[in-house]
């Protein structure tokens, strides 16, 4: 994992916000490199432990409902770049055609989509896109184009890493689905209320990126698919623009 000089960025990202973030990465070269290298034999070694799992999981899904095993959506991750995620699907075929943000009772989950989405088995298959190098094991959560061309100056600074399978803004808002719940406009209330506060976690955990910090979101994410559940850590917003879209997970 190493970072292009500030010449070679996208352009949408070399602003005086992204600087000051990519200058302590900067400074942090030996340690994404192990960040990396962490992430492919982590990642290989999980595939291979949970390959069972992985197998019970498709049959599940595939004999609750037709479709895919997959869920695959373009998203972005590290510089601006498009890829598909890899989720095992929990809603039904035609679930993109609704509203990006998942409500709990949300009638496009399907029955076994309800029980993996609750343990958050959906996000484990994402382990094959760290492996190769699309994601991070940690790192802000990935969105799709349409709404990362409304990111403020600051917030394109998440683009300088993978993006990643579990965050803090992912453990402090696992059930964010029950916070809109009632909403009389979901995506209106996320965007306006949710997501400012997940981007300021985001853009903290980018400062604090190192190896203990990410042992410490990783431990953390184990205990929610346990369920425990943790209140959210206060963390300043940025005083800038907030961004006027986000995309929810299938």
């Amino acid at each position: 994992m190493i970072l292009k000089k500030w010449e070679s960025l996208p352009e949408n990202m070399k602003s005086r916000e992204v600087y000051e973030y990519y200058l302590a990465l900067k400074k942090k070269t030996a340690m994404l490199f192990f960040k990396r290298l962490a992430d492919i034999v982590i990642s290989l070694v999980l595939l291979i432990l949970l390959l069972p799992l992985f197998l019970i999981l498709s049959l599940m899904i595939k004999i609750d409902s037709r479709g895919p095993v997959f869920y695959r959506q373009e998203r972005i991750t590290q510089y601006g770049k498009k890829f598909r995620i890899q989720k095992f699907r929990t809603m039904r075929v035609d679930a993109d055609k609704g509203s990006l943000v998942t409500l709990s009772d949300d009638e496009r989950i399907t029955g076994v989509g309800r029980l993996i989405r609750k343990c958050r088995l959906d996000e484990l298959s994402q382990l094959i896109d760290v492996l190769f190098g699309s994601m991070t094991l940690v790192g802000t959560r990935p969105e799709v184009a349409r709404y990362v061309e409304e990111y403020t100056p600051e917030m394109m600074a998440t683009l300088l890493l993978p993006a990643g399978i579990t965050s803090e803004a992912s453990v402090y808002y696992k059930d964010e689905a029950e916070m809109l719940d009632g909403a009389e406009d979901a995506d209106l209330v996320y965007v306006r209320d949710i997501l400012p506060k997940k981007m300021a976690h985001n853009l903290n955990g980018l400062k604090k990126c190192g190896f203990i910090y990410d042992m410490r979101v990783v431990f953390m994410t184990v205990l929610c698919m346990f369920g425990k559940k943790y209140g959210d850590a206060a963390v300043t917003a940025s005083p800038s623009k907030t961004a006027v879209g986000a995309t929810k997970d299938e």
